[in-house]
């Protein structure tokens, strides 16, 4: 009896709620506005330092595959807001153009990899770390073959270590952070993660 009880309290800890996806969704397009402005001016303004300097800003890309992670804690969170996101930056007008889509998909798959792999049951600071560092994998692995693929190996190796690394502090680290704030406030009350 103990392992029914078990079995389906895990499904249905997994189940989505609408209050869910309306999060999730919410927080996506929140940073899709986000990536408009940080591509029109952070981005912009760093561009003078050159390549691989530039990327050290690249973790904000990827916030919102940790941030709703630990927020809604359901598998898909990290995908489902990285591709909402992206969505909403292609409509704003990215100049990476249908491009951001596909790099969302993979900075996305990367962090849900790194949840996935703890089950959706540790959701502390390391793990956040951990999990920016695998979306800004995912992140390099996809510029390394469609925007970098005639680079030199130094400079590749410089973008893709910048781009893990910004997704470990900015996205991993920042995104702990910012949830933590919220928790505070009382604004996950709804969640696990506001307990």
């Amino acid at each position: 009896m103990t392992n029914v009880l078990s079995v389906n309290a895990k499904a249905e800890s997994s189940r989505w709620r609408t209050v869910d996806i309306i999060v999730v969704a919410i927080i996506a397009v929140a940073f899709g506005v986000v990536f408009y402005a940080w591509n029109a001016y952070v981005w912009e303004w760093l561009k003078p330092l050159g390549e691989p300097w530039e990327y050290v800003v690249s973790g904000m890309w990827v916030m919102p595959a940790v941030v709703a992670p630990l927020i809604v804690r359901k598998p898909g969170a990290a995908l489902f807001a990285e591709m909402v996101a992206a969505i909403i930056s292609v409509a704003l007008g990215s100049q990476w153009g249908l491009d951001t889509l596909l790099s969302g998909f993979v900075q996305g798959a990367g962090a849900e990899i790194v949840f996935g792999f703890v089950m959706y049951r540790s959701f502390g600071p390391i793990v956040a770390f951990i999990a920016g560092a695998g979306a800004g994998l995912g992140e390099a692995l996809h510029d390394l073959q469609v925007w970098f693929a005639t680079y030199t190996a130094d400079l590749q190796f410089g973008i893709a270590a910048l781009e893990v690394i910004s997704g470990a502090v900015i996205a991993g680290l920042g995104g702990w952070l910012l949830v933590r704030s919220l928790r505070r406030t009382g604004a996950l009350g709804a969640f696990k993660s506001g307990e």
